[in-house]
């Protein structure tokens, strides 16, 4: 059975092979699929809530990203092989991703920014490698909770709307990410604690 998918604004379409990898056989719609990930989202993020190692390693990335995803799609925790209409070339996925994790630990040793400024740039340069076939979005979002709770920080609100969907968080958050690619972070920053 095949799932009718209709991508939001900024969304990364998956492919066929991709698609192929949908665990569950009994999804139709985007909104059933959203509905499914959306659970197995909370069963990830009550498994991170529960570590106290190390997450800024490659494997600790991984591994939320299974946890997240893993009840949904084959190739959940497992870097794309394919490039997206976002994200850089995929066979150097690992590599910009070790440089994102180190510059993070040196951006925390020498507090070389306040702790929310942190977590924002992470969030942001995990979406621009958009390491995953899909999901990097959510991610990257739990990811940089996760960075400001290990920081001392709340976690982020993100505009305290769900962003699956079409709508005007979604894009203030699309409009955030994209003036941070123009190295202006203050809309990220501000959306992040919206």
């Amino acid at each position: 059975m095949a799932v009718d998918l209709d991508y939001p604004p900024g969304a990364t379409p998956l492919d066929a092979d991709e698609l192929a990898s949908l665990i569950p056989g009994h999804l139709t719609t985007q909104a059933e699929l959203n509905e499914w990930e959306q659970l197995n989202i909370q069963q990830g993020d009550e498994w991170a809530r529960k570590q106290r190692k190390e997450i800024l390693n490659e494997a600790f990335v991984r591994q939320l990203h299974k946890q997240m995803f893993g009840e949904t799609w084959r190739w959940a925790g497992s870097f794309r092989t394919s490039d997206k209409n976002i994200g850089i070339d995929w066979p150097k996925i690992s590599v910009e991703l070790r440089k994102l994790l180190d510059d993070v630990h040196y951006q925390i040793d020498h507090a070389s920014y306040p702790p929310d400024e942190i977590a924002v740039r992470f969030h942001h340069r995990l979406v621009a490698i958009h390491p995953f076939p899909n999901g990097n979005g959510r991610h990257a979002r739990l990811m940089a909770d996760l960075l400001a709770e290990r920081l001392g920080q709340p976690r982020f609100t993100w505009g305290s709307r769900g962003l699956v969907d079409a709508g005007a968080t979604r894009q203030a958050y699309i409009a955030a990410l994209q003036a941070a690619d123009a190295r202006d972070y203050a809309p990220l920053r501000a959306f992040a604690r919206s």
